[in-house]
């Protein structure tokens, strides 16, 4: 399974949030059920980033969420949203 979270931060933030992603993405890589993660970046607004992971299931996925690792991750990222985030759980249908 699929997860792309969009998050949209103040520009004045998105070091902070770097500075923090980067203290636990080794963390989150090595989560039970985690097959892939990657934080990408949007090309036109510098302050637009994507998580994009891989997830062995819902179900693994749903232990991330619910998570101690999670709560904390969170609790730092959202403060430094200028919009809502989006989320999005995707099938892949075709594997290239």
């Amino acid at each position: 399974m699929i997860r792309i979270v969009k998050m949209t931060f103040d520009p004045t933030k998105v070091d902070e949030f770097l500075n923090n992603f980067n203290q636990v993405k080794d963390k989150i890589r090595s989560f039970e059920g985690v097959e892939h993660l990657e934080l990408l970046n949007n090309n036109t607004h510098t302050n637009i980033y994507f998580t994009y992971s891989i997830w062995k299931s819902e179900e693994y996925l749903e232990k991330y969420r619910h998570s101690d690792l999670f709560k904390n991750v969170w609790a730092k990222t959202k403060p430094l949203f200028i919009e809502k985030a989006e989320a999005w759980s995707l099938n892949s249908l075709v594997k290239l």
